[in-house]
């Protein structure tokens, strides 16, 4: 019975997470609809409540940003606009890092994480996935000697959070996993490994040991 109440788990609790997760989404972005004036409100037009309209308001307002930001007048528009954000004190200083972290990790020609790296952390003897983000920069590249790098260890089971690291690239060894790969092994906390690992390994029971 035990075993058949832990199947049951390992297949409900994802899909109940995802629905919780779906529904915290949609609720949040329907609060969207509260900008518009009351009158035009859906509720006011047809007299009902329906779910998931502030989701798509949000995704047409997103959408008819981009597509107006693409042409000449929208780029001029974006300029100055971000021209008057960096005259206001407080407001330059978060803007233009917010802008700088989106850009590197939404931007298509962007590449915030380039490789899969394995590395000792936090302490030699013990190894961890990290990604390549580049290299050191700015005054710090003068004070390290060598070939450094730069990579994110994210936590598990949350990546998002994690730690900056510059370490020597001969420290570091490069994976053969894409990025994907890797961020699934993480989240899973090492339960859901690459198939080409797990072949790999079944490979290598099957091969009698050499005499």
């Amino acid at each position: 019975m035990r075993k058949y109440f832990v199947t049951g788990l390992l297949i409900l609790v994802p899909l109940a997470i995802t629905l919780w997760v779906l529904n915290l989404i949609i609720s949040t972005m329907d609060q969207s609809l509260l900008l518009l004036p009351e009158r035009w409100q859906p509720k006011q037009l047809i007299g009902f409540h329906i779910p998931g309209m502030g989701t798509i308001l949000t995704l047409v307002v997103i959408f008819l940003t981009g597509l107006l930001t693409r042409n000449f007048i929208g780029k001029k528009l974006v300029y100055a606009w971000e021209l008057l954000l960096t005259r206001i004190p407080v407001v330059n200083s978060i803007y233009s890092s917010v802008k700088q972290v989106s850009d590197t990790l939404f931007s298509s020609s962007g590449n915030a994480f380039r490789k899969a790296m394995l590395v000792q952390y936090p302490r030699q003897g013990s190894w961890t996935i990290a990604f390549l983000t580049g290299t050191p920069g700015g005054d710090v590249r003068n004070h390290l000697v060598g070939d450094y790098i730069s990579v994110y260890v994210p936590t598990t089971p949350n990546p998002t959070s994690g730690f900056f690291l510059m370490m020597p690239r001969s420290d570091a060894i490069e994976l053969d996993m894409t990025v994907d790969e890797a961020l699934k092994y993480i989240v899973s906390m090492g339960v859901v490994s690459p198939e080409y690992v797990v072949a790999a390994s079944r490979n290598l029971k099957a091969v009698p040991p050499q005499i």
